[in-house]
């Protein structure tokens, strides 16, 4: 069996998809298995999926209905327990694409330094090519704490790492969950001691140019506080402050994009409740974060004046009357 289980979902990407596939069967380690799951594509991804498996007996062709990019990953998961005996972990989504060498060199990372997650670069673009140059090759070896605090994207998503197989042991993605990576990958990563990189752009992360400014605003957005929560109780309890105040000062500024992504979408009109209820939950989690010291006024004053108008203009004449 093969060394190495790369777990892609697919789901409506027939114009990204071969892309994304000749990319991964170019890889110079070849000792892999590929395993697609089709969450219920309404357009020719899973046939494509199919004739690419009739090419290649690497890889295997899942088909469900629709369910989610989170359960499409544990449905992999599963399989993978079940049918391999791989010793290594990939993620690759369908609509985006890898480097002929990610895999030798994330595994040849781990190899080296006896590590269970290693990491590298990316590129968000459209449509790019991956240059890597020799100096981006060059190793670093980060702590996990650091890794996590520094490397905020590679810390959230599932791509762009090499894991252990032993590292999904126990966890899973939370089914139906809008962002279910937050959920997930900084347990992986803070489990560790260290975490070697290295800084070339070796995954390629797509990016719809067309953007999300004329998508209607879902309540599913806010599915991610419920995982900012878990990892606030996650830090008090690893007892790191600077991660802790990390994670309160990005769930202050994710309320406030939500806000104004709900005031400003064009189903806007339809979302009194929800707006209510951000402005609420904004004001509940600014008193949270002020207790701990973790909000300076005059830096947070459009924030606070979004959730709270009143309150926080009468604060500031109260302010400035002091300084006369």
């Amino acid at each position: 069996m093969a060394l190495v289980s790369i777990i892609t979902p697919v789901y409506n990407t027939e114009k990204l998809l071969p892309r994304c596939l000749n990319s991964i069967l170019s890889q110079t380690f070849s000792d892999f298995e590929l395993i697609l799951v089709n969450d219920g594509s309404k357009d020719g991804s899973g046939a494509l999926c199919e004739t690419y498996a009739a090419r290649d007996s690497r890889i295997h062709v899942i088909h469900q209905e629709n369910s989610g990019v989170s359960v499409a990953r544990n449905t992999a998961l599963d399989w993978v327990n079940a049918n391999s005996d791989s010793q290594w972990i990939m993620f690759v989504d369908s609509d985006d694409w890898v480097h002929p060498q990610i895999l030798e060199t994330l595994l040849q990372l781990n190899q080296t330094y006896g590590t269970k997650v290693s990491a590298c670069g990316y590129l968000e673009t459209s449509d790019g090519t991956l240059t890597v140059s020799p100096e981006q090759l060059v190793p670093e070896l980060w702590d996990a704490k650091d890794f996590y605090y520094q490397q905020d994207l590679l810390g959230t998503v599932p791509w762009g790492k090499l894991y252990a197989r032993e590292c999904f042991d126990s966890i899973r993605y939370p089914a139906g969950m809008y962002f279910d990576d937050e959920f997930v990958t900084y347990r992986i990563i803070l489990a560790q001691e260290q975490i070697p990189m290295v800084t070339a752009p070796m995954y390629g992360y797509y990016i719809n140019p067309e953007g999300l400014t004329k998508r209607p605003w879902i309540g599913r957005r806010l599915d991610v506080w419920k995982a900012y929560e878990q990892q606030i109780a996650f830090f008090e309890a690893f007892g790191d402050e600077r991660l802790l105040r990390r994670r309160y000062r990005e769930y202050i500024d994710n309320s406030y994009a939500q806000l104004l992504a709900a005031q400003t979408a064009p189903n806007a009109a339809q979302l009194t409740k929800e707006i209510r209820f951000i402005k609420q939950s904004m004001r509940a989690l600014f008193r949270r974060a002020s207790r701990k010291g973790y909000v300076e006024f005059w830096m947070d004053y459009d924030m606070l004046y979004a959730c709270a108008p009143i309150r926080t203009k009468l604060y500031r004449i109260l302010l400035e009357l002091k300084k006369k």
